[in-house]
């Protein structure tokens, strides 16, 4: 399939899905697109899906980014879905570690530059992975920011060049919740300490009331994004 095919079938699965559920989205994913993957944080959004490939597509493979910052419980939640489910996360890991980023770059680059911390281990790990699949799903949802207000069902990639599935993008923060309580699903227990989005452990704060659900992240920095979304 060409450029202009995918973008095609992306424009039209879009609108198709628009209205769909998550459940239908991801069985068409999976069956359309075999060699797809889903990149998995832990995070409420995250653990919902999942749930539901674990029911439609087991076999489908899921990995996670080991920033190696990582909080102890978000370790913890991986290993309690795994043995829940039977399965195993892939890690993707950066190519450098810890003690060799200092080396090279400095302590605490995350304070020093946020954004060369992110595409280190982050951006860089996650563009070496799906080299390896032609379509990816992901746990974004419109309405977590600004930068995801316009984020559809289906889309064209153009960053990794490959079809990318936002299942949950209609989907509210009560949404999320609702299923997770409806379908009793392991979640981070951060998210009970005002943590909705959890990322690295120097980088995620607790959010205050009234505060944007994203305010905890890289907080005082203008960063919004770790750039592995557009």
């Amino acid at each position: 399939m060409n450029l202009l095919e995918k973008e095609a079938l992306v424009h039209e699965k879009a609108e198709q899905f628009e209205h769909a559920q998550p459940e239908e989205v991801i069985a068409w994913a999976v069956e359309t697109f075999p060699n797809i993957t889903f990149a998995c944080s832990f995070g409420a959004e995250d653990v919902v899906l999942v749930d539901m490939l674990q029911h439609i597509s087991p076999s489908t493979d899921i990995f996670y980014l080991d920033t190696q910052f990582h909080f102890e419980e978000t370790y913890d939640t991986r290993n309690r879905i795994s043995a829940h489910y039977d399965m195993e996360f892939v890690r993707v890991a950066p190519e450098i570690s810890v003690e060799e980023q200092v080396e090279i770059h400095g302590a605490e680059l995350w304070k020093s530059n946020p954004n060369l911390c992110c595409n280190i281990r982050k951006v860089e790990p996650l563009t070496g992975i799906l080299s390896k699949y032609d379509a990816w799903i992901t746990g974004i949802r419109r309405d977590q920011a600004p930068t995801r207000a316009n984020s559809k069902k289906v889309e064209y990639d153009t960053k990794f060049g490959l079809i990318k599935f936002n299942p949950l993008a209609a989907w509210t923060w009560e949404d999320v919740w609702n299923y997770i309580r409806q379908h009793d699903v392991i979640y981070n227990p951060l998210h009970d300490r005002h943590f909705p989005s959890i990322g690295c452990m120097h980088c995620t704060r607790p959010v205050m009331p009234g505060e944007d659900p994203r305010a905890g992240r890289w907080s005082g920095t203008g960063k919004v994004e770790c750039g592995l979304h557009k």
